[in-house]
């Protein structure tokens, strides 16, 4: 009779492994999903926030709604980060341009920020 309890016992250890695996493997999707959710939630919030206060973290209303349009098992704060992301970068190269070129950072165009570049041609030839 013993023989027969270790048999089943060597027989059970792969379906324990398997069960396990399965049990791992389901717990990280709900994970998953609950971070998604408490994400859709966080980006509602900021939905909440007003134009000017949605500038100052470098989005957008139609960044919200581009968010929203992703499915439900995407992150929409992955798409407001990105987004941010660009219009940081942008607004550095646009700086680091003005600051290399004199031409755009002179001070009697401070106010414009750029100004028309010196050419030798007569005026009315440059239409």
């Amino acid at each position: 009779m013993s023989a027969i309890t270790a048999v089943t016992g060597v027989a059970a250890a792969p379906l324990r492994r398997v069960l396990r695996a399965f049990a791992v493997t389901a717990a990280g999707l709900v994970i998953r999903v609950a971070g998604r959710i408490r994400n859709r939630r966080d980006a509602a919030r900021l939905a909440s926030l007003d134009d000017r206060m949605l500038a100052d973290i470098g989005l957008t209303r139609s960044d919200l709604r581009d968010a929203y349009a992703e499915p439900l098992w995407h992150d929409p704060t992955d798409v407001l980060a990105r987004r941010a992301a660009e219009r940081r970068t942008g607004r550095r190269s646009v700086l680091r341009c003005r600051s290399d070129n004199p031409s755009l950072s002179s001070t009697a165009n401070a106010g414009l920020g750029w100004r028309r570049p010196r050419t030798d041609r007569d005026p009315r030839l440059l239409v």
